[in-house]
């Protein structure tokens, strides 16, 4: 993802509600009394025997890709995602220690066990999801998504839009820069066929991280990046004091940011989802949230394979 989308609160298209009521205990002898179960001890009573035993929850991350995950002054991953990862590790009562990632190497080493779940601007889509590939061969890489926050494509150009650079169909006849294995990977990818198609090729350059495709961008050497908003607009506002990149066009290919998990950890991801939930209820995803300036991307609620 990059990557690495508007299921806005209000929004007509939000996903459908996932309620989780608070359970009632009947009193014991005469009347009834009702005692509401803590909604927290519910969810860390479900947490894996794996997960309990280790009190750890590890979480495979590419930190590289600020704000929503980079390495802050101490060196430790700091941004949106460790912020509400480490939310998460509070309301599970589990440690949470990353393991660094290169991103096309997320899901890989995923199902080959590094890890526990990947969180890392992970675009929730099909391709990710689905058990058989376009081929209609098994797909061995498929995983489960716990959808926690929404993101669109956007482009970044150099200040001013030299090139006038507006939608993607500005890209053809150009040179664009993406991060290897993203969501904006794909984008472009299937950009080159309809700028084929137009009779003006577009030129796609990847990148194994996003600052790399940025430096690309700030050089000259591709006239447009491709990246989730967040990353877009951090990159506009803080890249030389905000006079190297602009964001153009409006967002595209919104899809929902998901922790990834291996198909058969049903029991870890539907904990995780009501871990999200109470995080949202309890109104510290809205902090977090503001705090790295990007509430727009506001879930209503924790989604389970909710992306498109």
């Amino acid at each position: 993802m990059p990557h690495r989308a508007h299921y806005r609160r209000p929004a007509a298209a939000a996903l459908a509600l996932t309620t989780v009521g608070a359970l009632l205990l009947s009193g014991c002898g005469g009347g009834d009394q009702a005692v509401a179960k803590d909604p927290v001890q519910e969810i860390r009573a479900k947490i894996p025997k794996a997960q309990q035993s280790a009190k750890t929850l590890r979480i495979g991350m590419d930190v590289n890709y600020p704000p929503v995950e980079f390495r802050g002054a101490d060196g430790k991953p700091d941004g949106l995602d460790p912020d509400i990862a480490a939310a998460l590790g509070r309301i599970l009562d589990l440690r949470i220690e990353y393991v660094d990632t290169p991103f096309d190497k997320l899901i890989p080493d995923l199902h080959k066990k590094q890890y526990d779940v990947v969180m890392s601007a992970l675009s929730d889509i099909r391709q990710r999801r689905d058990p058989l590939g376009e081929d209609g061969k098994p797909n061995g890489q498929a995983v489960d998504f716990v959808d926690y926050f929404i993101a669109g494509t956007s482009m970044v150009v150099p200040k001013g839009n030299p090139k006038g650079i507006h939608s993607l169909d500005d890209l053809c006849g150009k040179t664009v820069a993406v991060q290897t294995g993203t969501t904006q990977d794909e984008i472009a990818t299937r950009q080159v066929t309809a700028c084929t198609r137009a009779n003006k090729p577009l030129t796609v350059h990847k990148f194994d991280s996003d600052a790399k495709a940025l430096a690309e961008v700030a050089s000259g050497a591709a006239q447009a990046g491709l990246n989730d908003f967040p990353v877009a607009a951090y990159a506009a506002k803080n890249t030389d004091g905000g006079s190297r990149f602009e964001v153009t066009g409006s967002q595209s290919r919104s899809n929902p940011y998901g922790i990834a998990l291996r198909k058969d950890d049903t029991e870890l991801r539907d904990v995780l989802a009501k871990a999200v939930d109470q995080l949202i209820r309890s109104g510290e995803y809205d902090k977090i949230l503001a705090k790295w300036n990007v509430a727009a991307g506001a879930a209503q609620n924790a989604v389970v394979n909710g992306g498109i």
